[in-house]
């Protein structure tokens, strides 16, 4: 009798865990649904940083869509398969917005507009906190336009029929330095993360620091993705100062799309949940509210740096937009892997 005991409080127990994930998966989808309509009526404001996660989260629902079938959470499929197709025909004329209205900046970025340049996660890491920098420098650490330029290099965008994975001594050393803060950080990861998607192999090529001899582009990863996670626990512990939302939601996004599993807890969905605008379905629309109880000299530190970011007409922010969703398809994923019964269970 015992024994049956256990068997059916163990059967409960699963039931309870795949029930809670069910609703967990079901706000994700809904929260997916209002962000897509908001994207549906405002595609032709929003900038190329905005759109790129869309496009991210787009590589994430078909990934989403293939995983599906294999588990054991079978709602909201159909629902999905739904999004996919409204976002096929909405990124599609959000491109042709983009290279009519900043026709130079596509061409430099166009490879990152291409769903299928985005390698959704699959196999699974975590952070180290022995990793973490002791101490972050105050100011951010990188040149926004240098940051551009080394991009272009790796993509071969720097110029028409450009060479790919170019690697100058400047971008190296800006792209590899130790304790940057916020967005260095997280353009630091996106530089390694193009690279491989890039195919590039030399990013690393020329490190003349006999301390860094054997790390390795993934390497790198882990210790941006650690100190993003550093800095991510301290904006909760802190109640999220000044304008750190965006970055905070920005590191999820980033270092989940690394394969960096740890980034997906629960209760920083939660968060990101809370600051959608529950009419428009867009993020972003309370910041400026949030500066002015703040001040403006603690916002400085921490405000977003990118000058394409852009507030549109409704308040909404195009790139704290843009990284929310990419963040939100991103938990879709890792949950539905969880739950994918044809593989060994995720520790």
């Amino acid at each position: 009798m015992r024994g049956s005991h256990l068997i059916s409080l163990t059967v409960l127990l699963s039931a309870t865990v795949t029930a809670s994930c069910q609703d967990v998966i079901d706000d994700i989808i809904g929260r997916l649904d209002k962000a897509t309509f908001f994207f549906e009526n405002q595609f032709g404001q929003i900038n190329l940083d905005g759109v790129v996660g869309y496009i991210i989260l787009q590589a994430e629902l078909k990934q989403s869509v293939k995983i599906w079938p294999q588990t054991d959470l079978l709602s909201q499929l159909s629902a999905t398969v739904n999004l996919t197709k409204r976002l096929d025909y909405s990124i599609a004329q959000a491109v042709n917005a983009l290279q009519k209205s900043d026709p130079k900046y596509f061409r430099e970025f166009e490879p990152l507009l291409d769903a299928t340049s985005w390698t959704v996660p699959q196999e699974w890491d975590t952070s180290d906190p022995a990793l973490a920098y002791t101490a972050f420098r105050v100011m951010e650490c990188y040149d926004e336009q240098l940051s551009d330029k080394c991009i272009t290099l790796l993509l071969g965008t720097w110029k028409d029929n450009g060479t790919p994975c170019i690697v100058t001594k400047a971008c190296r050393d800006m792209m590899t330095r130790f304790g940057c803060p916020h967005y260095s950080l997280s353009h630091q990861l996106l530089y390694f993360m193009v690279g491989k998607m890039r195919g590039c192999s030399n990013i690393l090529h020329g490190e003349k620091r006999e301390s860094r001899a054997n790390l390795t582009d993934r390497a790198y990863q882990k210790i941006f993705c650690s100190n993003m996670m550093k800095s991510s626990t301290e904006f909760v512990r802190n109640g999220f100062p000044g304008q750190t939302r965006d970055i905070f939601i920005e590191n999820i996004m980033a270092c989940g799309l690394a394969g960096f599993s740890d980034f997906y807890k629960s209760n920083w969905l939660q968060h990101i949940l809370l600051w959608q605008d529950p009419e428009v379905g867009c993020f972003g629309k309370d910041e400026e509210d949030i500066s002015q109880v703040f001040g403006e000299e603690q916002v400085q530190v921490h405000k977003r740096v990118k000058r394409r970011e852009k507030t549109l007409s409704d308040g909404c922010s195009s790139h704290m937009t843009g990284v929310a969703v990419s963040a939100l398809g991103g938990y879709l994923n890792y949950y539905l892997t969880e739950h994918d019964i044809t593989k060994t269970p995720l520790t």
